[in-house]
């Protein structure tokens, strides 16, 4: 059974008939009062994983998010997993998150989402320009109701421009602002940048936009709009190339690879990638691979010179690591070298660096059991880390999440029986 300490706190103030406000809830919390986000209510009705982990990102850091789903629920539960009870990709992304179904295509969901927005500080959904409009939670809307609700919006291309209606997927964006382009090679195919990157860099974006208009709630007592959009968030991870200077013409080479040296090499056994780009570390890695000749060579004394002469150092470094595995040649560079042997994923489950960082969390969920997963993406010094919990089965805390908003156990009922929760 997933501790639900924030609901017990609410009902038990709702049955001394209190009003079950987040800084009444979160009153007597214990460690998760002394998180940055402590008292902050989250209500996230994203679905994928641009928006979800952005709420999620927000509860390590101390929010309560209750993800709001539809009947069908988010449609990352669809997708391929070896996991036959509950998507792996849905469970990673919506970790320590408490679940509500809600159909918004009816009248009296509408109003139970309204119900819950007046004790809400943040809300989030990624829902095409318009759609929030017409069920009537658009911002405009929600701010004559809410004043200091923080209102974050993801979309795929923004609020507006010609393509502002178009749905935006990571891989979409990807091939659209040539990030793949510039991962294949030069004049070859495209090549997708797998693991969602897109996505996972607009979520960080999601809880820093919030984060930061939350700060300025706490100046002002306003909240505000937030935007975050795909074609944003695939802009700004190029930052370093998007440049363009008055004089120069626009087909000109971007690639900020080092080329030759830094890179992954094959060794005796396995990959090893090697970054060699300072004075210090170019002359180490020579040293300890038997080649300290190439070391004090002018040809090859900068990162420029060492690309422009990749034909020759390659086939020198690669015959050299031929003579260990990479694991090996680990040990031999230590941390003289920055260089890792290519691992697979699942050796970080149990790696001691993981561990020592308590990165891994076993949790429990009723249809998965028991797992591990992934916690802790950002450490806040004079707080403990929070305890992680499994994300949410369909509608799993739909009856608690109302109990604690007021609604009896007949108005559930009803509800209920009508498809409007479930």
């Amino acid at each position: 059974m997933i501790d639900l300490p924030f609901i017990r706190r609410a009902e038990a103030l709702v049955a001394a008939g209190r009003p079950a406000t987040p800084a009444a809830v979160d009153a007597g919390s214990g460690t998760a009062a002394r998180l940055p986000l402590a008292g902050i209510r989250v209500l996230d009705l994203s679905a994928y994983i641009a928006g979800p982990y952005g709420c999620t990102q927000l509860a390590d850091m101390g929010a309560e998010v209750i993800k709001v789903e539809p009947p069908v629920g988010d449609n990352l539960r669809k997708y391929p997993s070896t996991l036959e009870a509950e998507s792996r990709a849905f469970l990673g992304v919506n970790r320590s998150k408490h679940g509500i179904v809600i159909d918004l295509k009816q009248q009296e969901g509408r109003d139970v989402l309204l119900k819950l927005v007046d004790t809400a500080d943040v809300l989030v959904h990624n829902f095409r320009p318009g759609v929030p409009e017409r069920l009537g939670i658009g911002y405009e809307q929600l701010r004559s109701r809410r004043p200091q609700l923080v209102y974050c919006a993801v979309t795929g291309y923004g609020e507006s421009g010609p393509m502002k209606d178009n749905a935006g997927y990571d891989q979409v964006l990807q091939t659209f602002t040539g990030i793949c382009a510039m991962q294949g090679p030069q004049g070859g195919e495209p090549q997708i940048v797998y693991g969602s990157v897109v996505d996972y860099y607009a979520a960080a974006l999601v809880a820093s936009g919030v984060n930061a208009a939350l700060f300025e709630r706490s100046r002002t007592g306003r909240g505000q709009y937030v935007g975050v959009s795909l074609l944003r968030s695939a802009l700004a991870m190029q930052s370093a190339r998007l440049i363009k200077a008055e004089s120069e013409p626009l087909d000109i080479g971007r690639d900020m690879r080092s080329g030759g040296i830094t890179g992954i090499h094959p060794a005796r056994e396995g990959y090893i990638y090697l970054s060699a780009n300072t004075p210090h570390f170019w002359a180490t890695l020579c040293e300890r691979v038997g080649l300290p000749e190439l070391a004090t060579d002018q040809r090859y004394d900068s990162v420029r010179k060492r690309a422009e002469h990749a034909s020759v150092l390659v086939p020198k470094l690669r015959a050299a690591l031929a003579a260990r595995t990479a694991r090996e040649w680990e040990q031999v560079f230590g941390s003289d070298v920055p260089c890792s042997a290519a691992r697979q994923l699942e050796e970080m489950f149990d790696h001691p660096q993981v561990l020592a960082e308590n990165m891994m969390a076993d949790m429990q969920h009723p249809a998965a059991g028991s797992y591990r997963g992934f916690t802790e993406a950002v450490r806040f010094g004079d707080a403990p880390a929070p305890k992680p919990f499994a994300a949410p089965a369909l509608g799993q805390h739909s009856d608690q999440i109302l109990a604690a908003n007021g609604y009896s156990a007949e108005e559930i009922a009803r509800l209920r029986a009508l498809d409007v929760i479930r």
